[in-house]
């Protein structure tokens, strides 16, 4: 097969970037499950912008920069804000409905933000987004979907990305691309307790390394400091809008314990409010407390959240809501220049998947999103055709998993996420990474190594272990604390 341009990945980022390829040339788009499958989906809060009068450029840089432990590209960070208020735009143009009130946008505020700046619906802005562009892209003749269809790996001719080896229909063919693009989105599955949802394997990520991409920040992983502490995979988020509108987070004697911690208090950075209730989840549970607010207002507000709150039997405007921190974003990835592109030529990366470096060592709220729409607006504006040869590659065999198989690689993968969730979580001990989490990592890659074939199961816990030996590694070259990599002596944990 050929196309002009292959994406890999139907989240905002791939979406939106699929509608600007298609003004240049054919597209493919190609996605593991569903197009509506996506960390994008499960997007609660909403989208970061200067969009106040009150507000500006400046001071939405100095938010994310504070957030981001000042390791931030500030030229990067104030390319993405300077085009914040116009990707919004253009996302209402297409026919994305923002909560307004007589006209005007309402904004709501989220931890590390100094001002009301976030653009949303309700509790489930992803959702919507997701909804409007997955419309435009089904739309569009120059646009041809792949839905499950898996990414085994890139081609790489010479020095280029010529395209990519995928599994469609149990069996494996080659999509030849004059650009490849890479819009994987998350590594989540990497832990054991993840917001993220089964499909977040580090695909993206392990096939930019198997080709020589470089990378950058990988240690930096995001983790939120209020996922549900219910028993359930993946972990559902109670979005920062939540604090947003007031919520408290109270310890198991009853007290408000953020108030005297940091000025923002309850709306301090992730990284900070994360570790926080790590350490108070080792003297009991964690609450969130907004039981001052009315049923109406919450329904309203919350509604997702409020009714997945009322399967667990927890009414949010009469109980207190127990949270524990869960893996949620990663700040690093793929490192690429303002345009998308990284150092192999014709490939190009964006959204969870790239390393921009505007988040620097902890992300601020909402800026995900608008960090991929503002990205894959710019990327097309590289982007030029070109005749690639059909080089000749030998693709491995398909092969379907005996149930003792499937049973051992199913180990290996959970064997992984314990192995990180212990040594590379929210609190680290470099000596423990070096001497316990990386070897066992080394060896869990040594035993995938021996099955033969090629299957996504089997793939997607390749990519897993290479992620995790990579997020490894990372941590152990910064000796020093910063954002989200938190260097302690010793290690505990109350997390089962």
């Amino acid at each position: 097969m050929n196309t002009d341009f292959l994406i890999i990945g139907s989240g905002i980022s791939g979406l939106n970037f699929a509608l600007q390829a298609a003004k240049k040339g054919q597209v493919t788009l190609i996605t593991k499950k569903k197009l509506i499958d996506s960390n994008t989906n499960f997007a609660q809060g909403g989208i970061a912008a200067v969009l106040d009068k009150t507000d500006n450029i400046e001071r939405h840089m100095e938010d994310s920069l504070k957030a981001g432990a000042y390791h931030n590209n500030k030229k990067a960070l104030k390319f993405m804000i300077k085009n914040s208020k116009s990707a919004i735009k253009k996302l209402i143009e297409l026919g994305v409905k923002f909560e307004e009130k007589n006209g005007e946008l309402q904004l709501t505020k989220e931890g590390g933000h100094s001002t009301k700046r976030i653009a949303y619906i309700g509790d489930f802005t992803g959702h919507e987004i997701e909804k409007i562009l997955i419309k435009e892209v089904l739309s569009n003749p120059q646009i041809r979907i792949f839905e499950d269809c898996f990414a085994l790996k890139l081609i790489k001719s010479n020095t280029s990305c010529d395209g990519a080896i995928i599994i469609h229909k149990n069996t494996i063919k080659s999509i030849f691309a004059s650009n490849t693009t890479l819009a994987t989105g998350g590594i989540g599955q990497v832990y054991k307790h993840t917001t993220n949802p089964h499909i977040a394997t580090a695909d993206g990520i392990a096939m930019g390394i198997e080709i020589g991409a470089k990378l950058k920040d990988m240690e930096f992983i995001q983790f939120h400091p209020t996922a549900l502490a219910k028993n359930t995979k993946p972990k559902f988020l109670i979005s920062e809008t939540v604090r947003g509108e007031g919520a408290k987070l109270v310890n198991s004697k009853g007290e408000y314990f953020m108030q005297k911690l940091h000025p923002l208090k309850d709306l301090a950075p992730r990284d900070i409010i994360a570790k926080e209730i790590f350490e108070q989840l080792k003297f009991g549970p964690v609450y969130l407390d907004i039981r001052h607010k009315s049923k109406k207002f919450l329904t309203q507000r919350f509604p997702k959240i409020y009714k997945r709150l009322k399967d667990f039997k927890i009414s949010m405007e009469k109980d207190l809501i127990p949270v524990t921190p869960a893996a949620h974003y990663l700040c690093g990835g793929i490192q690429t220049n303002l345009n998308g592109q990284t150092c192999i030529p014709h490939l190009f990366c964006f959204g969870e998947s790239s390393g921009t470096e505007v988040h620097g060592a902890n992300r601020l709220a909402s800026n995900s999103l608008l960090e991929a729409l503002v990205f894959s607006n710019q990327i097309a504006k590289s982007l030029k055709k070109r005749n690639i040869s059909r080089t000749s590659i030998s693709l491995p065999k398909h092969i379907n998993l005996s149930p003792t198989q499937s049973k051992k690689i199913k180990y290996l993968k959970s064997k992984i996420q314990n192995i990180m969730w212990k040594y590379a979580g929210i609190s680290r001990n470099l000596d423990k990474i070096q001497k316990k989490g990386l070897p066992s990592i080394e060896k869990i890659i040594e035993e995938l190594e021996k099955f033969k074939g090629a299957n996504q199961t089997l793939q997607e816990s390749k990519n897993l272990a290479l992620c995790a030996k990579t997020i490894m590694k990372a941590a152990l070259k910064r000796k020093e604390s910063l954002g989200c990599h938190q260097v302690v002596e010793a290690f505990s944990s109350n997390f089962s």
